[in-house]
Parts: C-alpha cells; sequence; structure tokens
C-alpha cells in the first residue's frame, strides 16, 4: 500500500528509553497494513547482531548495516513504502538531504535515535532531522539514581562519569552507560 504523502517520524531520548521498541512497534504494525518496509542501521552498531535491530528489552527487526547515509537509495527497493532507520545519531550529515528525498518522494520514513550525546549536547544530524520532521516523539527512561524521568545518557568509565573530553562515539550498552535525570547527570570537565 502507497501513502499519500511522504514524512518524516523521530522517535528519541536518552539510552534506555524505548527508542528501538518503538520503532520496532510501528514497523510491525506497518507490515501488518501489509506496507513493503526496509530497515536500515549504521554498521558501527554492532552490539547485539550485525543484520537487525535490536532493542535492549530484546527485540529485534531484521536490518541492512550500512557504512553511509548515500548507501540508503542504493539499497531502497521501488516497491517500498515506509524506511527506518535506527541509531540515526551515528549517520554522518548525508542522511538530512536523504531523509527529506525519501519523504519527498512519497515514503514514510522512521528514524531513532540518541538526541544528545553522554555529555548532554546535541548529538550528530539529529538536531536538523528533528527540526525537519512532521512527528517527534521523545521518550523517557528512569533515572538510574533517583528513579525520576531520564532524559540523558550518562556514561560510566570503571563506574565513575566519563570526562567531558572523552570521545564521543563508543558503542555500547548498560556496561558503559545509565539513564540519568538532569540533576543526576554528571560530565567533569577537569
Amino acid at each position: 500500500m502507497k501513502h499519500h504523502s511522504g514524512m518524516v517520524e523521530v522517535i528519541t531520548g536518552s539510552m534506555f528509553c524505548g527508542k528501538t521498541d518503538e520503532l520496532i512497534r510501528r514497523l510491525r504494525r506497518a507490515t501488518i497494513a501489509r506496507q513493503k518496509v526496509q530497515v536500515f542501521k549504521p554498521v558501527i552498531d554492532n552490539r547485539y547482531a550485525v543484520e537487525k535491530v535490536t532493542s535492549h528489552a530484546g527485540s529485534e527487526y531484521a536490518a541492512v548495516p550500512i557504512q553511509a547515509a548515500r548507501q540508503l537509495l542504493t539499497y531502497l527497493d521501488k516497491d517500498t513504502t515506509v524506511v527506518a532507520i535506527d541509531e540515526a545519531q551515528f549517520f554522518d550529515e548525508d542522511i538530512v538531504p536523504m531523509v527529506q528525498e525519501m519523504a519527498n518522494k512519497g515514503l514514510r520514513v522512521i528514524l531513532a535515535g540518541l538526541d544528545t550525546d553522554f555529555r548532554g549536547e546535541p548529538f550528530g544530524p539529529m538536531p536538523r532531522l528533528m527540526s525537519q520532521a512532521e512527528i517527534v516523539d521523545k521518550l523517557h527512561a528512569i533515572c538510574m539514581v533517583c528513579g525520576e524521568l531520564a532524559c540523558r545518557t550518562q556514561r560510566l568509565v570503571n563506574g565513575r562519569p566519563a570526562h567531558y573530553h572523552d570521545p564521543v562515539v563508543i558503542v555500547g550498552a548498560a556496561e558503559l552507560y545509565e539513564a540519568r535525570c538532569r540533576q543526576h547527570h554528571v560530565v567533569p570537565r577537569d
């Protein structure tokens, strides 16, 4: 089934807030509606499975790993109506015009990704993707310190907060990261 017009949906928030679970939920609904779905993810995300998007809770969906955003159009089938991209923050800025091009061609494009990095700063192309999307859903996790709503991702190194000048991209899960609220998110600068 074709869409009448294209659109961009962004699912965002901190780690452990359920972004990938929500992405998979939307993909399953699109599949039930007999829409042709294709899913992509960055090659760098090899935490659980190379050719699947997998949530921390264990949900999974088949996906094509790609190195760069420009490859999206190479792998896109003619009859696809829904394109999903997980971990969008890891792609280069070329993802923004690629997503707009697909939506302009009438595709429904669903992206999931972190809105901020471990420092609490905007992550990669996510701010531009969010600003150009028709729908943006920001999900929240639970702070591992106080149990309040968490909107930040805390990176830990040997159980202590990572330093501000540490590398931005280090792929990991619960062994390196925690969800934290604003009050308990700590990023030392000295």
